[in-house]
């Protein structure tokens, strides 16, 4: 990985070789060294950098959730995010919850029960601090947990992408878009 990708070659992949990384996937200089920051040490405590093919999932899905890492926050305005107000699936009782708890992070955080699960688990009141998930380092740990917790480590092993899109989606929305970015980061990954 560390060659293809042009950097040094010490077999450890670390914060250099991730910002390369998301440069490559579509993330400017800065971006990709926020991003590395926090995926640095969260891929690592989360299982995801044990294995090629779950960083390259992991890679794949986050870049087409968030645009190639351009966007830490989901498109849109109140409109919009009103199809998230009543969800109780993502825990939006409150109305405004959809715009408050719209997705964030380069995996798109999305809901309120899923931001206070976080935060617990993390120790960061995300509940009443939403907005932070929109800066790299946080939105990074808390995409990793996300990962973990759902048990996508598993799915990316089994290289399952219909199964960890559904997972992270609901759905098979994006699939051609998820198939092409994952495609292009085991290119980038995979020895």
């Amino acid at each position: 990985m560390q060659r293809r990708l042009k950097v040094g070659d010490d077999g450890n992949p670390g914060r250099v070789t991730l910002a390369a990384l998301f440069v490559a996937m579509g993330a400017g200089p800065q971006r990709a060294r926020d991003l590395a920051l926090g995926a640095n040490v969260h891929l690592r405590t989360y299982g995801i950098m044990d294995s090629p093919l779950r960083l390259a999932h992991f890679i794949g899905q986050t870049a087409h959730e968030s645009g190639g890492f351009v966007y830490m926050e989901e498109i849109g305005g109140a409109s919009y995010f009103a199809r998230y107000d009543g969800r109780k699936d993502l825990g939006n009782v409150i109305p405004g919850d959809g715009a408050l708890f719209h997705g964030r992070g380069p995996i798109q955080l999305t809901g309120r029960n899923n931001y206070r699960e976080a935060g617990e688990d993390l120790g960061i009141d995300l509940e009443a601090n939403p907005a932070i998930v929109a800066q790299p380092a946080i939105g990074m740990m808390t995409s990793a947990r996300f990962w973990s917790v759902n048990g996508i480590n598993a799915m990316a092993d089994a290289d399952d992408l219909e199964r960890i899109t559904r997972k992270i989606n609901g759905g098979r929305n994006g699939i051609a878009d998820r198939q092409l970015r994952t495609a292009k980061a085991k290119g980038l990954i995979l020895p």
